[in-house]
């Protein structure tokens, strides 16, 4: 059977729509990262599609900077994703400090080619001077290292597309999401995962994907 563009969309649907680890109920117990989604071969009408999906909503960096989410912030890179917001006091920080973790453990030149992003639940007081002093604190000031906040109602559409939309700020999920965007291939870790198992997700999202047989 031949398929649309961006059949993975129902990949994607079935990743980002599964039950999330809320924040108050973090469990630090189980360490299972998911298996990676099959690949899907990229096409232009699987990036119009990616886009469509995603959206292209203008967000706001920590430098202040407007950003369209698919096009500026996802598109044809390798991707790591989760949520936060800066006053939190407990798993925020200790994940975000893992992540730089995972960022050390992929060594270079590898954490040059993925991009991580962490988009604030807490949109009305995480301005991007806090989100850039956060980074700053955390150890996360890194060039490839997005943070991203904007209007209620902007984040709240990105955080509805990639499955994390909460009720508060205080339960955002805390599972991690990972992508291979340009060919289409997502996987969702759990944030208690050690940060060498998630380096090695990301390593095999990284790797080219074969040409597939005619």
């Amino acid at each position: 059977m031949k398929t649309s563009g961006w059949t993975s969309l129902a990949l994607a649907a079935a990743l980002f729509g599964a039950p999330a680890l809320a924040h108050e109920k973090h469990d630090h117990a189980v360490a299972d990262a998911a298996r990676p989604a099959p690949a899907q071969p990229a096409n232009a009408t699987g990036t119009r599609d990616a886009r469509a999906y995603f959206t292209d909503t203008e967000l706001l960096d920590q430098d202040g900077k407007r950003v369209r989410f698919y096009s500026d912030v996802l598109k044809d890179r390798v991707v790591l994703l989760n949520v936060v917001y800066t006053s939190c006091k407990d798993a925020c920080p200790l994940i975000t400090r893992k992540l730089n973790e995972v960022r050390q453990a992929l060594g270079e030149p590898l954490a040059q080619r993925v991009h991580f992003i962490s988009i604030s639940s807490d949109p009305e007081r995480d301005s991007p001077q806090a989100l850039k002093d956060y980074a700053r604190e955390q150890g996360a000031d890194d060039p490839n290292w997005v943070f991203l906040t904007g209007a209620r109602a902007d984040i709240d559409i990105v955080l509805g597309r990639l499955g994390q939309l909460s009720r508060s700020a205080e339960e955002h999920s805390t599972l991690l999401i990972a992508g291979d965007v340009a060919n289409k291939r997502w996987s969702k870790i759990r944030p208690d995962a050690p940060p060498s198992a998630v380096a090695e997700r990301l390593k095999l999202l990284a790797e080219p994907v074969a040409t597939a047989r005619r």
